[in-house]
């Protein structure tokens, strides 16, 4: 089988985030080599400890970030469905998530008895990690928009043991106007917003194939109305983490940058166990008036990763209509 290329234009794109030629072809590289093999221990149902002993009697795994134990890293080539069909996956014991999906939660830092909700939350590897958080404490809100990814979501709640999750079926930017009308306000809001996808080539080849800029500007878009809304769900002193699989500065910097522009917010600096890069203060002839140092940037080159963007802000004061 031919090795997927980027079109050109994205080409243009990456060389352009990614200037120095041994760091794009290092990039170049990575995306067409198959990602590791991540998952997430389910510390509502065992701890990290005791996934590690069995888990270890049967594949070489590999705590790699001492602060984070729930994060284990199989080291070895795995057959078709070998993880999925593993007993402790079966159980519920952990989930099969890569490793730059674990980063929003991480940054959001949802803590027992809070209020949270996940905007976009199919099919449930970022909301299963959130209610371990919350060790099953407090009211977590689940929302999608379709009923085939609700099934998903609400079979992999059920596996995870999750009891504190609320799963709805609405419209994003349709669900956060009604909750923000009935002022119910939230501690903490994920936002891991619908994209183009461009961090995950390594994982989807036909990423390579449905890359279109105009797509871009039109996620965009939706995306400032989703942040928008978002954030007038949150209460004064809550948070909000945005994060997208994507490297498009119009789908990550710019959508910060209007939260900025437009709503008493604060950006606050992204604290992650994996290597991060600055974001960017201009593209394509656009400012950012923002703090690039706050954001995370995570490139596949960086960490032996899919690629991903994760940012935190906090509101301030009530946002007036």
């Amino acid at each position: 089988m031919a090795r997927p290329e980027m079109k050109p234009a994205f080409e243009e794109r990456m060389r352009e985030l990614l200037p120095d030629k041994e760091d794009f072809d290092k990039y170049n590289e990575i995306i067409h080599q198959k990602p590791l093999n991540y998952i997430r221990c389910n510390t509502l149902k065992i701890s990290c400890d005791e996934l590690f002993s069995r888990l270890k009697k049967k594949w070489n795994v590999v705590q790699p970030y001492p602060s984070y134990p729930e994060i284990i890293l199989i080291d070895q080539e795995l057959g078709p469905g070998e993880l999925g069909n593993a007993i402790e996956h079966i159980l519920g014991y952990y989930y099969v998530q890569e490793v730059c999906s674990m980063m929003s939660v991480i940054a959001l830092d949802p803590k027992p008895g809070e209020r949270v909700f996940d905007v976009c939350a199919s099919p449930g590897s970022k909301t299963t990690q959130i209610a371990s958080m919350m060790q099953n404490s407090g009211t977590l809100i689940a929302n999608d928009v379709k009923l085939d990814r609700i099934r998903i979501l609400a079979a992999n709640l059920e596996r995870c043991g999750v009891m504190n999750c609320v799963v709805t079926r609405n419209d994003g930017v349709g669900l956060c106007i009604r909750l923000a009308e009935n002022n119910f306000k939230f501690d903490k809001i994920l936002l891991d917003a619908p994209c183009s996808g461009e961090g995950t080539l390594r994982s989807s080849a036909k990423t390579f194939l449905m890359w279109n800029p105009k797509v871009i500007k039109k996620i965009s878009r939706e995306q400032k109305k989703l942040i928008a809304n978002a954030i007038k769900c949150l209460r004064v002193g809550g948070s909000i983490v945005y994060s997208t699989c994507t490297h498009a500065p119009e789908e990550n910097e710019e959508i910060v940058d209007f939260a900025l522009k437009n709503f008493p917010v604060r950006l606050e600096k992204v604290h992650l166990p994996l290597k991060c890069r600055p974001g960017v203060n201009s593209w394509k002839g656009d400012s950012f008036d923002l703090d690039a140092s706050k954001l995370c940037r995570i490139y596949p080159q960086d960490n032996n990763s899919e690629g991903f963007f994760v940012s935190k802000i906090t509101l301030l004061e009530e946002v007036k209509e």
